[in-house]
């Protein structure tokens, strides 16, 4: 079974609560259940890990070296500015894919940039919570390909 980290970057504990028109109303923890029911049924052991800090999740990201498989992530707003947490991705070799409920390349001027994007195999953005299943699908998809 292959071992998944699902990390969830700065504000996205409030999805649900904040800006509404952007990120709808279902609450973060039950986007999480659907993530965790979408993993069970794609044979996945994930683990989903949140901070509003920075430092905790680049050492997350380092304490995954060795024992993870894969990391998808939604760095909020740390992906537009955390070249910290690009170095962090960058340094444990673990295939990454980055996801966005939102379309970042349709907000705001400054939220179009992805820092981490080139350290990362793939993007998707724009679909809601649905991102969440399609990373998974495409960490998955990829880590299966052949060596």
């Amino acid at each position: 079974m292959k071992k998944i980290l699902f990390i969830l970057g700065p504000n996205l504990n409030m999805v649900g609560i904040r800006d509404v028109g952007t990120y709808g109303t279902e609450t973060a923890e039950s986007i999480n259940s659907d993530v965790r029911k979408w993993a069970e049924e794609m044979e996945i052991d994930i683990e989903i890990y949140q901070s509003n800090h920075e430092g905790d999740i680049i050492d997350r990201i380092h304490s995954a070296y060795g024992n993870t498989d894969g990391i998808m992530i939604n760095a909020g707003a740390l992906t537009h500015y955390s070249y910290a947490l690009m170095d962090a991705i960058s340094a444990v070799h673990i295939p990454t894919v980055e996801t966005h409920m939102s379309n970042i390349g349709a907000r705001e001027e400054f939220r179009r940039k992805s820092v981490i994007s080139p350290v990362c195999i793939g993007t998707i953005a724009g679909f809601g919570k649905n991102s969440y299943y399609l990373g998974l699908k495409a960490l998955i998809m990829h880590l299966n390909l052949p060596a």
